[in-house]
C-alpha cells in the first residue's frame, strides 16, 4: 500500500505544480538528464553485481524481452499501414515494449507479493528490461529518429548511453563482488532519488488533453502492454508447468507494468513524438494503480 501512495503522491504533486506554480525554464529536461545520467546508472552499478543467476531464473530474465520484441513487430508493422509518422512509431515501441520495472516494477513487486519476489524482479528488471533499454532501445530510437542504420551510429550511440556504460562496468565488477561498501552506500542513496523524480517528471508533463485525439494509439499501445503481452507470458509460463512459481509470478507483474519512464525520455532526446510518448507513460501509470492490484490477485 505504501507503494501505491508513494508512486500516486510524486505523480500528483508533478500534476498539482505544473498548473498551480511557475516553474523554471527547462526543469523537466534537467530531471530527466539527472534520472538518466546519474540516478539510473547509480542503481544498475549497485545491484547488477550483486545478483546470483540461476537456471530458473531464465523465466523473468526473458520475459521482459518477449514483451519488447512483440512490440517491435506489432508497432513496426501496423503503423506504417495506419499512417503513422516514424516518430509515432518509435514512440509507441519505446513506450510500449518497455516497462516500468525499476523504481515502480520493484516497489509493486514487494508490495504485493512480499520480499521472496523481489530477487526475480530485480532479475526481470537488470537483465530485462535494462539490457532492453541499453542496448534495443537505442536501436529502435536511432532507426526511427531518421538516421541511417548504419552499424557505426548504432554503436557510437550505444557507447554513449551512461545507463549502457554502467551496465558494461557492473557486468565488470560482478566477479569482484560489486563496490566497496562505502561506494554501494553513496550510489544506493542517489539510486534512491530516481523513483520520487521520474514520477515527479511524469506528472510535470502529463497533459491529458490529447486523450481523444491519441484515443485509439492508447488502446493500441496500453491494450498490449498492459493486457495482452503479459497475459501471453502467463500463458508461456503455464505451459512451461510454472503456474504459481514465485520467479514466473514475479516475471509476469514486471511485464505487466506501465510504460517505462526512462524509455519517454529517450523518445523524447530523439524527438520521437514526445507529446504521445509522455501522454502513454502518464496514462499507464494511472490505469496501473488499478490493474497491478487486479492482475496480483488474478495470479
Amino acid at each position: 500500500m505504501s507503494a501505491i501512495l508513494l508512486l500516486a503522491l510524486c505523480l500528483g504533486i508533478g500534476l498539482a505544480m505544473a498548473r498551480h506554480e511557475r516553474l523554471p525554464a527547462g526543469a523537466p529536461q534537467a530531471l530527466n538528464f539527472w534520472i538518466v545520467n546519474v540516478a539510473l546508472p547509480a542503481l544498475i552499478l549497485v545491484e547488477i553485481p550483486k545478483l546470483q543467476f540461476s537456471r530458473e531464473l531464465l523465466f523473468p530474465a526473458l520475459a521482459p524481452w518477449l514483451v519488447f520484441l512483440g512490440a517491435v513487430a506489432i508497432f513496426g508493422f501496423i503503423g506504417p499501414r495506419r499512417g503513422w509518422s516514424r516518430g509515432t512509431t518509435g514512440a509507441m515501441i519505446l513506450t510500449c515494449g518497455l516497462g516500468n520495472t525499476a523504481y515502480m516494477g520493484l516497489a509493486m513487486v514487494e508490495s504485493l507479493r512480499g520480499p521472496m519476489a523481489v530477487g526475480p524482479a530485480v532479475i526481470a528488471d537488470q537483465f530485462g528490461s535494462f539490457i532492453a533499454l541499453s542496448t534495443g532501445a537505442v536501436v529502435v530510437a536511432t532507426v526511427y529518429a531518421g538516421a541511417p542504420p548504419r552499424l557505426d551510429e548504432i554503436v557510437r550511440r550505444l557507447f554513449g548511453f551512461t545507463p549502457f556504460l554502467a551496465l558494461l562496468v557492473a557486468l565488470a565488477l560482478w566477479p569482484l563482488g560489486g563496490l566497496p561498501d562505502v561506494l554501494q552506500k553513496v550510489l544506493t542513496r542517489i539510486g534512491q532519488t530516481l523513483t520520487p523524480l521520474a514520477l515527479f517528471s511524469v506528472g510535470l508533463q502529463l497533459q491529458l488533453r490529447g486523450i481523444g485525439e491519441s484515443r485509439g494509439k492508447l488502446i493500441a499501445g496500453l491494450g498490449w502492454k498492459m493486457a495482452v503481452a503479459p497475459l501471453l507470458v502467463f500463458g508461456i509460463a503455464l505451459v512451461g508447468g510454472l503456474g504459481g512459481n514465485v520467479n514466473a509470478v514475479a516475471g509476469i507483474l514486471q511485464c505487466a507494468m506501465p510504460p517505462m519512464i526512462t524509455a519517454g525520455i529517450l523518445a523524447e532526446q530523439n524527438n520521437l513524438d514526445p507529446k504521445l510518448a509522455n501522454l502513454v507513460i502518464g496514462v499507464g501509470t494511472v490505469l496501473s494503480l488499478l490493474t497491478l492490484p487486479l492482475a496480483s490477485a488474478l495470479l
